[in-house]
């Protein structure tokens, strides 16, 4: 009886967790979509190829963490901010702030940690992404960068044929549908990820013994964060796979400063990520992206861990 009532209260768990996330997930999904059908991304690049010091880095980040995009998404869209122009700096501050601060992240974030725990995960990444863009543009690693050659692609006239007569709904409906075809489309992607997602998390919270996890990787073991952040390369797929499983093992005793290298170092430089650079990156410039975003884990990571201490 013991057992069957574990069982359901496990399947509760999953299913609570699954269907909050499948909410927030197409709720975010498409109003991002929306916002970006309304902003075309001709002007996006025209202001990113300005290349204003400091500033331009500080809105190609800000870019990054307003696109819903996966790696297999980001990828494609840094070649081909690469090739339109945009500085190469700006262009890696849009690099490492899109899987980390993208707005499908920040609203799992908000959801599965709470407010206070969201608003100190983005003051880390997003000025990182802009001093880390900045300071590989000084160094000299645009110069190992592979040719990039996009074909094809989204156009920005593609709601051109309407009349300029045409009332706001008339304009406005076309580009509705496509943020709504545009979110189903992703939902359809991620909505296996997500229920593995959920589904480790809830075989965690129910039958992983909390004991095991604070020996192994609780606030008392300085190197759980190092180790953490290694292991989130291979463990992660989406966010809305690591992010349940992540919120979970915090519950059971993880240290948030593990929790936080996690799920950084696995959102930031994640196998498919990194498979996909290689074929824009040379060698010397791929191995600098992965040590500055183990970096930036293990710093937050660490942070994380004091702030915690402090009662911050």
């Amino acid at each position: 009886m013991f057992a069957l009532d574990h069982l359901l209260s496990v399947a509760q768990f999953f299913l609570y967790l699954a269907g909050e996330l499948i909410i927030l997930f197409v709720g975010i999904t498409f109003f991002v979509g929306l916002m970006l059908e309304f902003i075309p991304q001709k002007k996006i690049k025209q202001l990113l190829a300005r290349g204003w010091k400091g500033m331009g880095n500080i809105i190609g980040a800000g870019f990054g963490a307003m696109t819903p995009f996966c790696s297999c998404s980001t990828i494609p869209v840094l070649a081909g901010l690469l090739e339109s122009g945009v500085p190469f700096g700006i262009s890696m501050s849009f690099l490492i702030a899109s899987p980390l601060l993208n707005p499908v992240i920040i609203g799992l974030f908000f959801t599965l940690l709470g407010l206070k725990t969201t608003i100190v995960y983005i003051l880390i990444p997003f000025p990182a992404a802009v001093i880390i863009g900045i300071l590989l543009e000084k160094l000299g690693y645009a110069r190992y960068l592979k040719s990039v050659s996009i074909i094809g692609g989204k156009s920005d006239d593609s709601h051109a044929s309407l009349s300029p007569n045409a009332t706001f709904i008339a304009k406005a409906l076309p580009r509705i549908r496509g943020a709504g075809s545009a979110a189903f489309t992703f939902f359809r992607q991620v909505f296996p990820h997500l229920l593995v997602g959920a589904g480790i998390g809830a075989i965690v919270y129910g039958f992983v013994p909390q004991e095991l996890i604070v020996k192994s990787a609780g606030p008392d073991n300085p190197l759980a964060i190092p180790v953490a952040a290694v292991i989130g390369v291979p463990m992660y797929i989406r966010a809305a796979t690591m992010l349940p499983i992540s919120a979970v093992l915090l519950q059971k005793g993880m240290g948030i400063g593990a929790v936080m290298a996690l799920i950084i170092g696995g959102a930031g430089a994640s196998i498919p990520e990194i498979t996909l650079l290689a074929a824009i990156f040379k060698k010397r410039l791929l191995a600098a992206f992965v040590v500055t975003v183990f970096g930036v884990a293990i710093f937050a990571g660490y942070l994380f861990s004091v702030l915690k201490v402090m009662e911050i």
